[in-house]
């Protein structure tokens, strides 16, 4: 089994733990989780000596709630919290200072940047990537190898440091396949970024947008609303 565990670490009721997982410090685990083989949780944050975007200041313990299941080489950083009835599928990471709402799907190979927060009943596809400081709503779909950004600057001139910003996808919204959001965008209550799809400009509720860059193309068709499911 090869379990290596911290101090003061809680496990609640029928915690099944797999191969090879590491359990750092203070973590606290709900009753009926699942961990995978070669999970890490509560993994402290690195900082190199130009990160922009990392502080080693102390963080809280990892939460991981009642329900949840970590697939194999996940890795969930101290600070963040993940409420009941989650998945974080196979090497998927969250960094710190993140949370996670009900009942959301963290895919395979996801990524989530620090200081994120992700609601309830969310679907993050398989390679999607989350930068810092975003806001996923509840009820946002997020398909696979999506791309956000927070840097205008594209990590030149100190002015960049003012600017960091990450994307705001309100309740229901939807981000087609290989669809690409640049820093600061806010993608509206249920509207859809089709899929491939570059967003420059804010996206308004309901509505559809597409191409290089996204414009408006139409509504969302009312059956297509997070009310109507």
């Amino acid at each position: 089994m090869n379990l290596i565990k911290g101090n003061n670490v809680t496990l609640g009721l029928n915690v099944v733990i797999g191969n090879n997982v590491v359990i750092y410090d203070d973590v606290v685990i709900g009753d009926n989780v699942r961990i995978d083989d070669n999970v890490v949780l509560g993994k402290l944050p690195m900082k190199s000596i130009n990160s922009a975007v990392t502080t080693l200041k102390p963080l809280p313990p990892l939460e991981i709630g009642s329900n949840c299941i970590v697939g194999s080489g996940a890795i969930i950083y101290r600070g963040s919290k993940i409420k009941d009835g989650c998945l974080v599928a196979d090497l998927a990471t969250i960094r710190e200072n993140v949370l996670i709402g009900e009942k959301t799907i963290v895919g395979r190979g996801v990524a989530i940047e620090n200081e994120c927060s992700v609601g309830s009943k969310c679907k993050l596809e398989t390679n999607a990537y989350i930068t810092a400081y975003s806001i996923i709503e509840d009820g946002v779909f997020v398909a696979p190898n999506v791309s956000t950004s927070n840097d205008n600057f594209v990590g030149r001139t100190k002015d960049r440091f003012k600017h960091f910003k990450g994307v705001v996808a309100r309740r229901g919204s939807r981000i087609g396949v290989g669809a690409i959001i640049l820093p600061g965008i806010e993608l509206g209550e249920d509207c859809l970024v089709a899929a491939g799809s570059l967003v420059t400009k804010n996206v308004p509720a309901k509505k559809i947008v597409m191409g290089v860059p996204a414009i408006i193309f139409r509504d969302v068709p009312d059956e297509q609303l997070l009310k109507n499911q």
